[in-house]
């Protein structure tokens, strides 16, 4: 399915990949999301380090996003023109390794590293009895890397169109009205994708038909994903958007008629808890309380049927200072007496989760049957 154009080209493009060539080293391009909504600048990445910082202080951010990169970074690794196969090989091996520590909840991470890992290993197996000079094939298989690189990309952003088709379908179900008011937490659009986004994909579908669509998006404490990039890229866009504080939801949701929550994901797990944005499992009790239907948008890639419940799902526990000093200033927001805590994740249990939107259609009522199911016609599928 073709991206949305008219998002896409509203927006700066999240990530830009310069493949490498005999004058120039691989660059991995990424729109620096520390500094939106008030500069819109871009940071190049030239060696794994530093990608691995960029991932890590969340320039880059979004599980797909993530992903994206990561794959692209690969080919960051430092190996000479002349290098030999055995040495590209363990130069990428090293660069992957590297990449996966960065963040540990995403699993979209490890997903597209293992991509590249495979792509190596298929490619040793194929050139395994081939008669062409060592230089040669390693030069061939930083081709074929940028290739599954690129492809993860390109594919990426057609999961967004997909999902948001799906998700604008399901929506037209349940919401009778032209009108449609989602309530969204964090930033799940093309911000921290390569396409339209997962949770946003689906408002930016019906705003392309022409639906009067408003969008509530949480703040998201502590680093203000909601109020600074949600916000942000839906302005841009042309889409309505209001912020509210995140202790505000619950009121808005009482009050206010929202038909929906909408949010991504980080993991899902195989009985279809889900892990995202902290905040998020307040959410979807409030939404549950008030009757709102509560939808998670997310690609195939975020499942992980290694982790059977949300409770095995590694949460990210990040530095106090994003709590004590938000603002980068010297000023302290806590007494240094006070602990800080600062999980970057919370899991929702699938029982409170009416529906998961993939590029492939609609899990209602998810259950560990259901999610296998629908991952099962997945592997029978081109995703």
């Amino acid at each position: 399915m073709d991206p949305n154009p008219g998002v896409l080209n509203a927006l700066p493009k999240t990530i830009r990949f310069r493949p490498p060539s005999e004058t120039q080293r691989a660059v991995v391009d990424l729109l620096d999301q520390t500094c939106l909504p008030n500069q819109v600048t871009r940071l190049e990445c030239f060696d794994v380090d530093t990608l691995h910082d960029a991932i890590v202080r969340l320039v880059v951010r979004g599980a797909p996003a993530i992903g994206v990169a990561a794959a692209y970074g690969v080919l960051l690794a430092e190996v000479q023109e002349d290098a030999s196969l055995d040495e590209r090989v363990r130069a990428y091996r090293i660069a992957a390794d590297r990449l996966a520590t960065s963040r540990p909840t995403a699993v979209n991470l490890f997903w597209a590293l293992d991509a590249m890992r495979s792509g190596i290993d298929r490619f040793l197996r194929e050139e395994a009895h081939g008669n062409a000079p060592d230089p040669a094939k390693g030069t061939a298989l930083q081709t074929r890397l940028v290739e599954i690189a690129t492809q993860i990309d390109r594919e990426e952003a057609g999961r967004c169109q997909a999902i948001g088709e799906h998700g604008a379908a399901y929506l037209d179900r349940l919401v009778a009205t032209d009108s449609v008011r989602i309530l969204t937490h964090c930033n799940a659009g093309a911000l921290a994708t390569t396409g339209i986004g997962t949770a946003l994909a689906p408002v930016y579908c019906l705003h392309q038909q022409g639906r009067s669509v408003e969008v509530i998006a949480d703040e998201t404490r502590p680093l203000l994903q909601g109020a600074r990039l949600t916000a942000w890229e839906l302005a841009t866009a042309g889409v309505s958007v209001t912020v509210c504080t995140d202790s505000m939801a619950a009121q808005v949701l009482s009050q206010r008629k929202i038909d929906a929550v909408i949010v991504g994901a980080d993991r899902i797990a195989a009985n279809g808890d889900v892990a995202n944005k902290i905040g998020t499992y307040g959410l979807a009790v409030a939404a549950k309380h008030h009757g709102v239907p509560f939808l998670v948008a997310a690609p195939i890639s975020t499942f992980d049927s290694n982790i059977a419940t949300g409770d095995l799902i590694p949460i990210e526990q990040r530095s106090e200072k994003e709590i004590r000093q938000p603002d980068r200033s010297a000023n302290a927001w806590t007494p240094r007496e006070a602990d800080v805590m600062n999980p970057a994740f919370d899991v929702t249990p699938a029982g409170l989760i009416q529906a998961i939107v993939t590029q492939l259609g609609v899990i209602e009522r998810p259950t560990e049957l259901s999610v296998a199911t629908h991952l099962n016609s997945a592997a029978n599928r081109s995703i």
